[in-house]
């Protein structure tokens, strides 16, 4: 079996492949693209990290590649979609980064107290200002952790051990984990209002996109310390550099950024910002757990051994696999849509199936509605093997069932989602064998194609309506491409997907609310 390495790895990583019997190991780092495509042909595997760009014409070339392994968390630079129909396994090392994330986290929160990088400047260019960097103490403190995953649980820890009390929020996460960890799980109104220092740990998806913007830091107490070392974007820059020169916020600690790297951002400028280029995960044992990880996920796949850390193919029988195939991406936007149209804690995600699709064996199909749920919460971090643990470890009730009722389509798929405060049933099925459609929400019949981007709106049918929306969506250059509506009677409730051409920003969002008088509107991103 011959291996490629087109990034940088840890020796390590490289010493556990070459030890394997019947293993060839090549690195070849900077190689162009078309020389990726002439060099792939005779590889079974492909290891990278972020430099390698792995496009669906690479992939086509490949002609014996059974995974691609990426030594470390994101897959951004992969095209998952064409490995998946190529039947090529996609894997990462989700875990080998987390206590180096976490520890950076807490350096930069030490730093940014002590002003300890502009002390260091300030004493290497001669000066001895001891009372212009006047510190504060941690603890005693209260710390809010946005995000209570693997990072942020770590980071709650050691921050419990340094006398501080923590407030956590995260949509997943029970409260008798985050009591365990030693935080008290609450509101992010709650955490804006309280906390002194607040530290981001979560993806960035449509929703969590600019969560900490202008009227969030309004909010907050003011003199609040904000951390950064997730994913750039999560906190809107241009509201904190206005935070920052308020003195609202008295200090920024930033390692990410929406722009990397941030050439000529106002941020760098000011006294109060400290910064670092992408350091979270640049520690010696953090590369050298990603590269071991990977390697032995590469052997396992040789082996034909469960890759546990694998983001698209599912162990299951070929047979079996052929079956329910043009299912899975359908089953998987079912529950990314559904995901980002309810609110609050996910309970229970209850599958139902009827129709043909009754006479297959549907567990693989439930995983890809997990999956898909927990990705748009999760981010990366979940995949075919570990959906349903995931989900069991924050308390989330899975339920699958058949039902003998044909009803009026071949096959259908109906997604329930319970959360502490709502509940969304949504419905889907495949025409011929590959177009998908979702057919159903709440009750009300549509026909919606389940792609790009979406906007989904409750409102009063009435005259006007769809207007204002259409007006809001023209001032702002988002192109409308398609659309269909739902309703339970002339002028009664109503409901409207619409398809568009470009991205929603909240903003937007909460203008159509108010001009076309709707009782709500979410965001859609598959």
């Amino acid at each position: 079996m011959k291996v490629l390495i087109t990034d940088p790895i840890s020796d390590e990583g490289i010493k556990i492949l070459k030890a394997e019997p019947g293993v060839q190991v090549d690195v070849e780092t900077k190689l162009t693209k078309e020389q990726l495509i002439e060099k792939i042909k005779d590889y079974d595997a492909l290891i990278i990290r972020s430099e390698t760009q792995v496009t669906k014409e690479v992939i086509d070339a490949a002609q014996h590649l059974k995974i691609i392994g990426r030594a470390g968390v994101g897959i951004d630079n992969v095209d998952v979609p064409a490995a998946t129909e190529k039947g090529i396994i996609v894997a990462n090392a989700p875990e080998g980064n987390t206590i180096a994330a976490c520890e950076h986290t807490l350096a930069m929160m030490f730093a940014m107290s002590r002003n300890i990088p502009q002390a260091n400047a300030s004493l290497k260019g001669g000066k001895w200002e001891r009372s212009k960097f006047m510190g504060v103490e941690v603890m005693g403190k209260t710390l809010g952790v946005i995000g209570l995953g693997r990072i942020g649980g770590e980071v709650t820890k050691r921050a419990r051990c340094m006398g501080m009390e923590v407030l956590a929020y995260d949509p997943f996460t029970t409260p008798e984990r985050a009591k365990d960890l030693g935080a008290r799980l609450t509101t992010l109104d709650e955490i804006y209002e309280k906390a002194d220092y607040i530290t981001v740990h979560t993806p960035l998806i449509p929703s969590t996109r600019h969560m900490i913007s202008t009227p969030q830091f309004e909010k907050m107490k003011k003199g609040v310390r904000i951390i950064n070392c997730a994913r750039g974007g999560i906190i809107d820059e241009s509201a904190l550099l206005e935070a920052l020169k308020s003195g609202k916020v008295a200090g920024a600690a930033l390692d990410v950024f929406e722009k990397e790297p941030p050439v000529g951002s106002p941020l760098l400028e000011l006294p109060n910002v400290i910064v670092t280029p992408h350091l979270g995960a640049s520690t010696k044992e953090a590369q050298i757990s990603v590269a071991t990880i990977i390697a032995e996920q590469v052997i396992n796949a040789f082996k034909g051994l469960p890759v546990t850390t694998a983001l698209n193919i599912p162990v299951m029988k070929p047979e079996a696999m052929e079956k329910i195939k043009p299912y899975l991406p359908l089953a998987e936007s079912l529950g990314k849509f559904t995901a980002q149209t309810v609110d609050g804690r996910i309970k229970e995600i209850d599958v139902t199936y009827s129709g043909e699709i009754t006479q297959k064996d549907v567990s693989l199909v439930t995983i890809a509605v997990v999956k898909g749920m927990l990705d748009v919460k999760k981010g990366e971090l979940v995949n075919y093997v570990n959906a349903k643990a995931v989900a069991k470890e924050y308390g989330i009730n899975i339920v699958e069932s058949k039902s003998g009722e044909v009803g009026d389509y071949t096959n259908l798929i109906t997604v329930t989602v319970k959360t502490d405060s709502m509940q969304r049933r949504v419905q889907g099925t495949i025409f011929g064998n590959k177009d998908a459609r979702i057919v159903g929400i709440d009750g009300y019949r549509i026909e919606a194609i389940p792609a790009g981007y979406m906007i989904v709106t409750m409102h009063k049918d009435r005259p006007g309506v769809i207007g204002n929306v259409g007006t809001v969506l023209g001032k702002n250059d988002i192109n409308i491409a398609g659309m269909t509506v739902g309703r339970e009677a002339v002028r009664g409730e109503a409901i409207m997907i619409l398809n568009v051409d470009d991205a929603v920003p909240q903003p937007v969002l909460k203008e159509m609310i108010e001009k076309a008088g709707l009782y709500d509107a979410y965001y859609v991103k598959l």
